[in-house]
Protein backbone atom coordinates (compact mmCIF):
# COMPACT_ATOMS: atom_id res chain seq x y z
CA UNK A 1 0.00 0.00 0.00
CA UNK A 2 1.34 3.40 -0.91
CA UNK A 3 1.21 7.16 -0.39
CA UNK A 4 2.81 9.20 -3.18
CA UNK A 5 3.49 12.94 -2.85
CA UNK A 6 4.41 14.65 -6.12
CA UNK A 7 3.58 17.47 -8.55
CA UNK A 8 0.55 15.35 -9.51
CA UNK A 9 -0.88 15.77 -5.98
CA UNK A 10 -1.26 13.50 -2.97
CA UNK A 11 -2.15 10.00 -4.15
CA UNK A 12 -2.55 6.82 -2.17
CA UNK A 13 -4.46 3.67 -1.39
CA UNK A 14 -7.39 3.73 1.01
CA UNK A 15 -7.06 2.12 4.44
CA UNK A 16 -3.99 0.96 6.32
CA UNK A 17 -1.49 2.94 8.32
CA UNK A 18 -1.15 6.71 8.54
CA UNK A 19 1.63 8.15 6.34
CA UNK A 20 1.78 4.89 4.38
CA UNK A 21 -1.66 5.26 2.79
CA UNK A 22 -4.29 7.90 2.07
CA UNK A 23 -6.00 7.59 5.46
CA UNK A 24 -8.50 10.11 6.90
CA UNK A 25 -5.68 11.66 8.93
CA UNK A 26 -3.48 12.06 5.84
CA UNK A 27 -6.41 13.58 3.95
CA UNK A 28 -6.95 16.20 6.66
CA UNK A 29 -3.20 16.86 6.95
CA UNK A 30 -2.62 17.64 3.28
CA UNK A 31 -5.90 19.54 2.87
CA UNK A 32 -4.92 21.73 5.83
CA UNK A 33 -1.45 22.21 4.32
CA UNK A 34 -3.06 23.35 1.04
CA UNK A 35 -5.39 25.72 2.92
CA UNK A 36 -2.46 27.15 4.88
CA UNK A 37 -0.42 27.64 1.68
CA UNK A 38 -3.41 29.34 0.02
CA UNK A 39 -3.85 31.85 2.83
CA UNK A 40 -0.12 32.62 2.89
CA UNK A 41 -0.02 33.29 -0.86
CA UNK A 42 -3.38 34.93 -1.59
CA UNK A 43 -4.84 37.98 0.13
CA UNK A 44 -8.62 37.92 0.42
CA UNK A 45 -11.40 38.76 2.87
CA UNK A 46 -13.29 35.59 1.95
CA UNK A 47 -11.51 32.57 0.52
CA UNK A 48 -13.29 30.22 -1.90
CA UNK A 49 -12.14 26.78 -3.09
CA UNK A 50 -13.96 24.59 -5.62
CA UNK A 51 -14.12 20.89 -4.71
CA UNK A 52 -15.36 18.05 -6.92
CA UNK A 53 -14.85 14.30 -7.13
CA UNK A 54 -15.06 11.34 -9.44
CA UNK A 55 -17.33 8.41 -8.57
CA UNK A 56 -14.83 6.29 -6.62
CA UNK A 57 -16.28 4.36 -3.70
CA UNK A 58 -14.06 6.31 -1.29
CA UNK A 59 -14.87 9.67 -2.89
CA UNK A 60 -17.71 10.69 -0.59
CA UNK A 61 -15.64 9.96 2.53
CA UNK A 62 -12.60 11.84 1.23
CA UNK A 63 -14.66 14.81 0.09
CA UNK A 64 -16.36 15.07 3.48
CA UNK A 65 -12.95 15.26 5.14
CA UNK A 66 -11.65 17.78 2.59
CA UNK A 67 -14.73 20.01 2.79
CA UNK A 68 -14.83 20.22 6.57
CA UNK A 69 -11.07 20.75 6.88
CA UNK A 70 -11.40 23.75 4.54
CA UNK A 71 -14.38 24.99 6.59
CA UNK A 72 -12.20 24.74 9.69
CA UNK A 73 -9.65 26.93 7.92
CA UNK A 74 -12.23 29.65 7.27
CA UNK A 75 -12.69 28.81 3.59
CA UNK A 76 -15.95 28.66 1.65
CA UNK A 77 -16.22 25.37 -0.24
CA UNK A 78 -18.00 25.48 -3.60
CA UNK A 79 -19.06 21.84 -3.65
CA UNK A 80 -19.63 20.42 -7.15
CA UNK A 81 -20.19 16.89 -5.85
CA UNK A 82 -19.77 14.32 -8.62
CA UNK A 83 -17.81 16.06 -11.34
CA UNK A 84 -14.85 15.74 -13.71
CA UNK A 85 -11.32 17.05 -13.44
CA UNK A 86 -11.72 19.53 -16.33
CA UNK A 87 -15.10 20.66 -14.98
CA UNK A 88 -13.53 21.58 -11.63
CA UNK A 89 -10.73 23.42 -13.46
CA UNK A 90 -13.24 25.44 -15.49
CA UNK A 91 -15.37 26.14 -12.42
CA UNK A 92 -12.45 27.69 -10.50
CA UNK A 93 -12.22 30.60 -12.94
CA UNK A 94 -15.98 30.75 -13.58
CA UNK A 95 -16.65 31.30 -9.86
CA UNK A 96 -13.51 33.40 -9.32
CA UNK A 97 -12.34 30.98 -6.66
CA UNK A 98 -8.86 31.05 -5.14
CA UNK A 99 -8.15 27.41 -5.87
CA UNK A 100 -9.59 23.94 -6.28
CA UNK A 101 -9.25 20.37 -5.10
CA UNK A 102 -10.19 17.43 -7.30
CA UNK A 103 -10.70 14.14 -5.48
CA UNK A 104 -9.66 11.49 -7.97
CA UNK A 105 -6.88 9.02 -8.64
CA UNK A 106 -7.45 9.36 -12.38
CA UNK A 107 -6.66 6.05 -14.12
CA UNK A 108 -5.62 4.17 -10.95
CA UNK A 109 -7.71 1.18 -9.74
CA UNK A 110 -10.55 1.54 -7.24
CA UNK A 111 -8.43 1.18 -4.06
CA UNK A 112 -6.67 4.46 -4.91
CA UNK A 113 -7.76 8.04 -4.40
CA UNK A 114 -5.99 11.39 -4.48
CA UNK A 115 -6.10 15.12 -3.92
CA UNK A 116 -5.27 17.09 -7.08
CA UNK A 117 -4.55 20.69 -6.15
CA UNK A 118 -5.32 23.74 -8.30
CA UNK A 119 -4.39 27.42 -8.26
CA UNK A 120 -6.69 30.37 -8.93
CA UNK A 121 -6.37 29.82 -12.70
CA UNK A 122 -7.79 26.32 -12.37
CA UNK A 123 -4.38 24.86 -13.22
CA UNK A 124 -2.30 22.31 -11.35
CA UNK A 125 0.20 23.74 -8.90
CA UNK A 126 3.80 23.97 -10.06
CA UNK A 127 6.65 22.09 -8.37
CA UNK A 128 7.59 25.06 -6.18
CA UNK A 129 4.06 25.42 -4.78
CA UNK A 130 3.73 21.68 -4.34
CA UNK A 131 6.97 21.55 -2.36
CA UNK A 132 5.81 24.43 -0.15
CA UNK A 133 2.64 22.50 0.70
CA UNK A 134 4.62 19.35 1.54
CA UNK A 135 6.88 21.45 3.81
CA UNK A 136 3.86 22.87 5.64
CA UNK A 137 2.47 19.36 6.10
CA UNK A 138 5.77 18.13 7.48
CA UNK A 139 6.05 21.01 9.95
CA UNK A 140 2.30 20.91 10.74
CA UNK A 141 2.35 24.71 10.62
CA UNK A 142 -1.40 25.33 10.90
CA UNK A 143 -3.57 28.19 12.13
CA UNK A 144 -7.23 27.13 12.03
CA UNK A 145 -10.06 29.66 12.22
CA UNK A 146 -11.90 30.62 15.39
CA UNK A 147 -15.63 30.04 15.80
CA UNK A 148 -16.84 33.32 14.25
CA UNK A 149 -14.66 32.88 11.17
CA UNK A 150 -15.38 29.33 10.07
CA UNK A 151 -16.06 28.72 6.40
CA UNK A 152 -19.12 27.05 4.90
CA UNK A 153 -20.07 24.53 2.23
CA UNK A 154 -22.08 25.91 -0.70
CA UNK A 155 -23.46 23.28 -3.13
CA UNK A 156 -23.06 24.25 -6.79
CA UNK A 157 -25.50 22.76 -9.30
CA UNK A 158 -25.04 22.47 -13.06
CA UNK A 159 -21.24 22.69 -13.26
CA UNK A 160 -20.99 19.95 -15.89
CA UNK A 161 -23.70 21.62 -17.96
CA UNK A 162 -21.86 24.96 -17.73
CA UNK A 163 -18.65 23.24 -18.86
CA UNK A 164 -20.44 21.72 -21.86
CA UNK A 165 -21.86 25.11 -22.84
CA UNK A 166 -18.33 26.54 -22.89
CA UNK A 167 -17.10 23.64 -25.04
CA UNK A 168 -19.92 24.10 -27.55
CA UNK A 169 -19.27 27.85 -27.72
CA UNK A 170 -15.71 27.29 -29.00
CA UNK A 171 -15.20 28.63 -32.50
CA UNK A 172 -13.73 25.38 -33.85
CA UNK A 173 -16.53 23.16 -32.55
CA UNK A 174 -18.88 22.81 -35.53
CA UNK A 175 -22.13 21.85 -33.83
CA UNK A 176 -24.25 22.08 -36.99
CA UNK A 177 -21.95 19.86 -39.04
CA UNK A 178 -21.89 17.22 -36.34
CA UNK A 179 -25.67 17.20 -35.92
CA UNK A 180 -26.16 16.63 -39.66
CA UNK A 181 -24.16 13.39 -39.50
CA UNK A 182 -26.41 11.76 -36.85
CA UNK A 183 -23.54 9.68 -35.52
CA UNK A 184 -24.18 6.63 -33.36
CA UNK A 185 -21.55 6.17 -30.66
CA UNK A 186 -20.94 3.67 -27.83
CA UNK A 187 -19.62 5.21 -24.58
CA UNK A 188 -17.65 3.39 -21.87
CA UNK A 189 -17.18 5.62 -18.81
CA UNK A 190 -15.98 2.88 -16.38
CA UNK A 191 -18.94 3.67 -14.08
CA UNK A 192 -17.58 7.07 -13.12
CA UNK A 193 -18.49 10.67 -13.84
CA UNK A 194 -17.80 10.42 -17.57
CA UNK A 195 -21.09 8.52 -17.57
CA UNK A 196 -22.76 11.83 -16.68
CA UNK A 197 -20.69 14.26 -18.74
CA UNK A 198 -20.02 12.49 -22.06
CA UNK A 199 -23.64 11.46 -22.82
CA UNK A 200 -24.80 15.01 -21.94
CA UNK A 201 -22.27 16.47 -24.39
CA UNK A 202 -23.17 13.99 -27.14
CA UNK A 203 -26.89 14.68 -26.68
CA UNK A 204 -26.23 18.41 -27.29
CA UNK A 205 -24.38 17.45 -30.49
CA UNK A 206 -27.23 15.28 -31.81
CA UNK A 207 -25.26 12.06 -31.38
CA UNK A 208 -27.15 8.84 -30.65
CA UNK A 209 -25.46 7.43 -27.55
CA UNK A 210 -25.30 3.78 -26.51
CA UNK A 211 -23.96 3.75 -22.93
CA UNK A 212 -22.07 0.89 -21.33
CA UNK A 213 -20.69 1.30 -17.82
CA UNK A 214 -22.07 4.82 -17.52
CA UNK A 215 -23.60 4.40 -14.05
CA UNK A 216 -21.44 6.53 -11.69
CA UNK A 217 -21.30 3.86 -8.97
CA UNK A 218 -17.51 3.78 -8.68
CA UNK A 219 -17.45 0.02 -9.29
CA UNK A 220 -15.01 -0.09 -12.22
CA UNK A 221 -15.92 -3.01 -14.53
CA UNK A 222 -12.37 -3.26 -15.87
CA UNK A 223 -8.98 -1.63 -15.37
CA UNK A 224 -9.83 2.09 -15.78
CA UNK A 225 -6.73 2.99 -17.82
CA UNK A 226 -7.98 3.41 -21.45
CA UNK A 227 -5.53 0.95 -23.04
CA UNK A 228 -6.22 -1.58 -25.82
CA UNK A 229 -6.31 -4.60 -23.51
CA UNK A 230 -9.07 -3.01 -21.39
CA UNK A 231 -11.41 -2.10 -24.25
CA UNK A 232 -12.58 -5.51 -25.49
CA UNK A 233 -16.21 -5.04 -24.42
CA UNK A 234 -16.38 -1.56 -25.96
CA UNK A 235 -14.98 -2.90 -29.24
CA UNK A 236 -17.47 -5.76 -29.28
CA UNK A 237 -20.42 -3.44 -28.56
CA UNK A 238 -19.46 -1.02 -31.37
CA UNK A 239 -19.58 -3.86 -33.90
CA UNK A 240 -22.80 -5.35 -32.46
CA UNK A 241 -24.59 -1.99 -32.62
CA UNK A 242 -23.16 -1.06 -36.03
CA UNK A 243 -22.01 2.17 -34.38
CA UNK A 244 -19.80 4.78 -36.03
CA UNK A 245 -17.21 4.49 -33.26
CA UNK A 246 -16.69 4.08 -29.53
CA UNK A 247 -15.51 6.48 -26.82
CA UNK A 248 -13.80 5.59 -23.55
CA UNK A 249 -12.73 7.99 -20.82
CA UNK A 250 -10.92 7.42 -17.53
CA UNK A 251 -12.67 7.93 -14.15
CA UNK A 252 -12.04 11.71 -13.94
CA UNK A 253 -12.56 12.38 -17.67
CA UNK A 254 -9.23 13.99 -18.56
CA UNK A 255 -8.11 11.08 -20.78
CA UNK A 256 -9.88 10.06 -23.98
CA UNK A 257 -9.56 7.17 -26.43
CA UNK A 258 -11.58 5.85 -29.37
CA UNK A 259 -12.27 2.60 -31.18
CA UNK A 260 -13.23 2.68 -34.87
CA UNK A 261 -16.37 1.33 -36.55
CA UNK A 262 -14.73 -2.11 -36.81
CA UNK A 263 -14.02 -2.24 -33.09
CA UNK A 264 -10.32 -1.63 -33.67
CA UNK A 265 -8.60 0.64 -31.18
CA UNK A 266 -7.78 4.05 -32.67
CA UNK A 267 -4.98 4.39 -30.12
CA UNK A 268 -4.93 6.79 -27.17
CA UNK A 269 -1.76 8.31 -28.64
CA UNK A 270 -3.70 9.29 -31.74
CA UNK A 271 -6.42 11.19 -29.86
CA UNK A 272 -4.08 14.19 -29.59
CA UNK A 273 -2.79 13.60 -33.13
CA UNK A 274 -6.30 13.90 -34.60
CA UNK A 275 -7.29 16.92 -32.48
CA UNK A 276 -4.01 18.67 -33.33
CA UNK A 277 -4.50 17.95 -37.03
CA UNK A 278 -7.90 19.64 -36.88
CA UNK A 279 -6.83 22.64 -34.79
CA UNK A 280 -3.72 23.36 -36.91
CA UNK A 281 -5.82 23.14 -40.10
CA UNK A 282 -7.80 26.09 -38.73
CA UNK A 283 -5.31 27.96 -36.54
CA UNK A 284 -1.77 29.19 -37.03
CA UNK A 285 0.34 28.03 -34.10
CA UNK A 286 2.58 25.37 -32.61
CA UNK A 287 1.95 22.23 -30.54
CA UNK A 288 3.43 20.58 -27.45
CA UNK A 289 3.34 17.08 -25.98
CA UNK A 290 5.42 15.22 -23.44
CA UNK A 291 8.49 13.11 -24.18
CA UNK A 292 6.51 9.86 -24.05
CA UNK A 293 4.16 10.81 -26.90
CA UNK A 294 4.11 9.39 -30.42
CA UNK A 295 6.30 10.68 -33.24
CA UNK A 296 3.13 10.87 -35.33
CA UNK A 297 2.28 14.13 -33.55
CA UNK A 298 5.49 15.87 -34.57
CA UNK A 299 5.00 14.51 -38.12
CA UNK A 300 1.50 16.06 -38.32
CA UNK A 301 2.64 19.36 -36.82
CA UNK A 302 5.44 19.66 -39.40
CA UNK A 303 2.99 18.75 -42.16
CA UNK A 304 1.09 21.91 -41.20
CA UNK A 305 4.34 23.89 -41.34
CA UNK A 306 4.45 24.52 -37.62
CA UNK A 307 6.87 23.68 -34.78
CA UNK A 308 6.57 20.79 -32.36
CA UNK A 309 7.99 21.01 -28.82
CA UNK A 310 8.48 18.29 -26.18
CA UNK A 311 8.14 18.73 -22.42
CA UNK A 312 8.65 16.59 -19.36
CA UNK A 313 5.84 14.19 -18.47
CA UNK A 314 3.01 15.62 -16.40
CA UNK A 315 0.29 18.15 -17.16
CA UNK A 316 2.10 20.91 -15.25
CA UNK A 317 5.18 20.51 -17.48
CA UNK A 318 3.17 20.41 -20.70
CA UNK A 319 1.21 23.54 -19.74
CA UNK A 320 4.39 25.38 -18.78
CA UNK A 321 5.93 24.60 -22.18
CA UNK A 322 2.72 25.51 -24.01
CA UNK A 323 2.69 28.92 -22.37
CA UNK A 324 6.39 29.42 -23.10
CA UNK A 325 6.00 28.76 -26.86
CA UNK A 326 2.41 30.08 -27.09
CA UNK A 327 1.16 26.72 -28.43
CA UNK A 328 -2.43 26.59 -29.70
CA UNK A 329 -2.86 22.95 -28.67
CA UNK A 330 -0.99 20.40 -26.62
CA UNK A 331 -1.38 17.46 -24.33
CA UNK A 332 -0.11 14.03 -23.52
CA UNK A 333 -0.05 10.80 -25.49
CA UNK A 334 -2.20 9.14 -22.84
CA UNK A 335 -5.30 10.62 -24.49
CA UNK A 336 -5.03 13.99 -22.79
CA UNK A 337 -5.99 16.99 -24.96
CA UNK A 338 -5.21 20.53 -23.75
CA UNK A 339 -6.92 23.30 -25.71
CA UNK A 340 -6.03 26.67 -24.15
CA UNK A 341 -8.85 28.45 -25.98
CA UNK A 342 -11.00 27.06 -23.14
CA UNK A 343 -8.48 26.28 -20.37
CA UNK A 344 -5.03 24.86 -19.67
CA UNK A 345 -6.03 21.37 -18.61
CA UNK A 346 -6.50 17.93 -20.14
CA UNK A 347 -10.14 17.76 -21.14
CA UNK A 348 -11.91 14.75 -22.69
CA UNK A 349 -15.02 16.84 -23.42
CA UNK A 350 -13.02 19.26 -25.56
CA UNK A 351 -11.31 16.27 -27.19
CA UNK A 352 -14.64 14.66 -28.13
CA UNK A 353 -15.99 17.91 -29.61
CA UNK A 354 -12.85 18.61 -31.67
CA UNK A 355 -12.67 14.98 -32.88
CA UNK A 356 -16.32 15.01 -33.99
CA UNK A 357 -15.79 18.35 -35.75
CA UNK A 358 -12.85 16.89 -37.67
CA UNK A 359 -14.70 13.69 -38.55
CA UNK A 360 -17.78 15.56 -39.76
CA UNK A 361 -15.79 18.08 -41.82
CA UNK A 362 -13.73 15.44 -43.63
CA UNK A 363 -16.67 13.06 -43.97
CA UNK A 364 -14.53 10.07 -43.06
CA UNK A 365 -15.00 6.85 -41.19
CA UNK A 366 -12.82 6.64 -38.09
CA UNK A 367 -10.75 3.81 -39.63
CA UNK A 368 -10.02 5.96 -42.70
CA UNK A 369 -8.99 8.90 -40.52
CA UNK A 370 -6.59 6.67 -38.59
CA UNK A 371 -5.14 5.30 -41.85
CA UNK A 372 -4.36 8.87 -42.96
CA UNK A 373 -1.84 9.32 -40.14
CA UNK A 374 1.74 8.01 -39.88
CA UNK A 375 1.58 4.55 -38.34
CA UNK A 376 3.78 3.83 -35.35
CA UNK A 377 3.40 1.15 -32.72
CA UNK A 378 3.96 1.87 -29.06
CA UNK A 379 4.65 -0.39 -26.10
CA UNK A 380 3.93 0.78 -22.55
CA UNK A 381 5.54 -1.42 -19.92
CA UNK A 382 6.45 -0.93 -16.28
CA UNK A 383 8.58 -2.39 -13.51
CA UNK A 384 7.38 -2.29 -9.90
CA UNK A 385 9.76 -0.55 -7.52
CA UNK A 386 11.03 -1.96 -4.28
CA UNK A 387 12.67 0.11 -1.52
CA UNK A 388 16.24 -0.93 -2.33
CA UNK A 389 16.07 0.16 -5.98
CA UNK A 390 18.04 3.34 -6.69
CA UNK A 391 16.16 4.58 -9.74
CA UNK A 392 18.37 7.63 -10.30
CA UNK A 393 21.52 5.48 -10.33
CA UNK A 394 19.93 2.98 -12.75
CA UNK A 395 18.90 5.71 -15.20
CA UNK A 396 22.32 7.34 -14.97
CA UNK A 397 24.00 4.06 -15.94
CA UNK A 398 21.70 3.70 -18.95
CA UNK A 399 22.33 7.31 -19.95
CA UNK A 400 26.09 6.68 -19.88
CA UNK A 401 25.80 3.45 -21.87
CA UNK A 402 23.84 5.19 -24.65
CA UNK A 403 25.69 8.51 -24.54
CA UNK A 404 26.39 8.33 -28.31
CA UNK A 405 22.63 8.62 -28.89
CA UNK A 406 22.57 12.00 -27.08
CA UNK A 407 19.87 11.02 -24.53
CA UNK A 408 17.25 13.57 -23.50
CA UNK A 409 17.24 13.87 -19.70
CA UNK A 410 14.52 16.51 -19.19
CA UNK A 411 12.47 13.80 -17.48
CA UNK A 412 14.10 10.43 -16.91
CA UNK A 413 16.04 9.24 -19.96
CA UNK A 414 14.78 9.21 -23.56
CA UNK A 415 16.98 7.55 -26.18
CA UNK A 416 16.31 8.04 -29.88
CA UNK A 417 17.31 5.42 -32.45
CA UNK A 418 16.96 5.62 -36.25
CA UNK A 419 13.45 4.18 -36.39
CA UNK A 420 12.47 3.91 -32.74
CA UNK A 421 12.86 5.39 -29.26
CA UNK A 422 12.64 4.42 -25.61
CA UNK A 423 11.70 6.61 -22.63
CA UNK A 424 12.48 5.45 -19.09
CA UNK A 425 11.22 7.37 -16.07
CA UNK A 426 10.01 7.02 -12.52
CA UNK A 427 6.23 7.50 -12.34
CA UNK A 428 4.73 10.46 -10.46
CA UNK A 429 1.56 8.53 -9.73
CA UNK A 430 2.56 4.90 -9.02
CA UNK A 431 5.56 3.11 -7.43
CA UNK A 432 6.91 1.98 -10.81
CA UNK A 433 9.43 2.73 -13.54
CA UNK A 434 7.62 3.37 -16.82
CA UNK A 435 9.16 2.03 -20.01
CA UNK A 436 7.66 3.54 -23.15
CA UNK A 437 8.92 2.52 -26.59
CA UNK A 438 7.83 3.31 -30.12
CA UNK A 439 8.85 1.69 -33.42
CA UNK A 440 7.51 0.96 -36.88
CA UNK A 441 5.90 -2.32 -35.80
CA UNK A 442 4.33 -3.70 -32.63
CA UNK A 443 6.95 -6.48 -32.46
CA UNK A 444 9.83 -4.01 -32.68
CA UNK A 445 8.30 -1.82 -29.96
CA UNK A 446 7.69 -4.81 -27.66
CA UNK A 447 11.18 -6.22 -28.30
CA UNK A 448 12.75 -2.84 -27.50
CA UNK A 449 10.75 -2.63 -24.25
CA UNK A 450 11.81 -6.14 -23.23
CA UNK A 451 15.44 -5.30 -23.98
CA UNK A 452 15.38 -2.35 -21.60
CA UNK A 453 13.43 -4.27 -18.93
CA UNK A 454 16.33 -6.74 -18.93
CA UNK A 455 18.84 -3.86 -18.83
CA UNK A 456 17.12 -2.38 -15.76
CA UNK A 457 16.84 -5.72 -13.98
CA UNK A 458 20.52 -6.34 -14.62
CA UNK A 459 21.31 -3.09 -12.81
CA UNK A 460 19.18 -3.83 -9.73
Amino acid sequence: MTLIKSISGIRGTIGGKTSDNLTPLDTVLYTAAYASWLKKNVVSKQYKVVVGRDARISGSMIQGLVNQTLVGYGIEVLDLGLSTTPTVEVAVTQHQAHGGIIITASHNPKQWNALKLLNSKGEFLNAQSGKAILDIAEKKDFDFSEIDHLGKVTPVEGAIEDHIKKVLALKLVNENNIKKKQYKVVVDAVNSTGGIAIPLLLEQLGVITIPIYCNPSGHFPHNPEPLKEHLTELSKKVVEENADFGIVVDPDVDRLAFVDENGIVFGEEYTLVACTDYVLSKTSGDAVSNLSSTRALSDIVRKHGRCYYASGVGEVNVVEKMKEVKAVIGGEGNGGVIYPELHYGRDALVGVALFLSLLAERDLKVSSLRASYPNYAMSKAKISLNPEMNVEAILLEIEKKYSKNDPNTIDGVKIEFDHSWVHLRKSNTEPIIRIYTEAESEKEANDLAQHFIKEIKRLT
